[in-house]
């Protein structure tokens, strides 16, 4: 007990360092995430067949592979078959953000479904065109309805950026297995990686939650609109 507890004590700054490499990866995916994840919902809602049938494509396919095969094929694929030279950090960021993107489509989509029809047809009635309906009427509450779908999509970004290590990510767990791999203190080092996961889901989530109360209209609801 006492040689885990010194290990723990020993390894924590540098797991601590490990848990902003981990923050970063998420807040990279999840912003890559929303600028991909904004559009596909649109287009799923209002593009024509064709737009609808590759964005399904996409979001099928991103869902339905694990994600250390896109990161193996990603890095160890792509990147060589192209001969592009990218870092495993960028990498992780951008298989996690092209697949937060189709679990955020799915989000925005179902938020901007959910919202009353007569506001298009209000904006066009105004003058607006489709464009500019879409961007100034539509997302504006569609992104505010999505904020406790989006909370829980942190919450899965981040238990998958666990899985980066494979690649050399030196994010928390990859830290956690070197130092337990040289301690032999496995169980007391990876109870730690454990809690340090859950402080950073419960600040994010409070974060989230504290962001949905801000931009939240009163007397707002799905159903009856304002």
């Amino acid at each position: 007990m006492t040689d885990g507890l010194l290990a723990v004590l020993n390894a924590f700054p540098y797991m601590l360092e490990g848990s902003l490499v981990t923050l970063v990866v998420v807040a990279g995916a999840m912003f890559f995430g929303l600028l991909l994840g904004v559009p596909l919902a649109v287009g799923q809602v209002y593009g024509g067949i064709f737009l609808r049938s590759i964005i399904k494509t996409y979001v099928w396919f991103f869902r339905g592979v694990p994600l250390l095969v896109l990161l193996f094929l990603f890095y160890f694929g792509l990147c060589s078959l192209l001969e592009i030279n990218l870092s495993a950090f960028a990498v992780a960021i951008i298989v996690l953000g092209l697949i937060s993107a189709a679990y955020q489509s799915q989000i925005f989509r179902g938020a901007i479904a959910s919202l009353p029809a007569g506001q298009f047809k209000a904006a066009r009635a105004l003058g607006l065109s489709d464009r500019k309906a879409v961007m100034l009427i539509i997302l504006p509450q569609a992104l505010r309805l999505s904020i406790p779908a989006w909370s829980n999509e942190y919450s899965i970004v981040l238990k998958d950026s666990a899985v980066t290590y494979a690649l050399g990510v030196a994010e928390i767990m990859a830290r956690t297995h070197f130092v337990a791999s040289r301690t032999y203190q496995h169980l007391p080092l990876y109870i730690t990686a454990g809690v340090i996961y859950l402080v950073l889901t419960y600040i994010g989530l409070r974060g989230l939650r504290a962001l949905e109360s801000k931009v939240r209209i009163r007397g707002y609801s799905r159903e009856g609109g304002l």
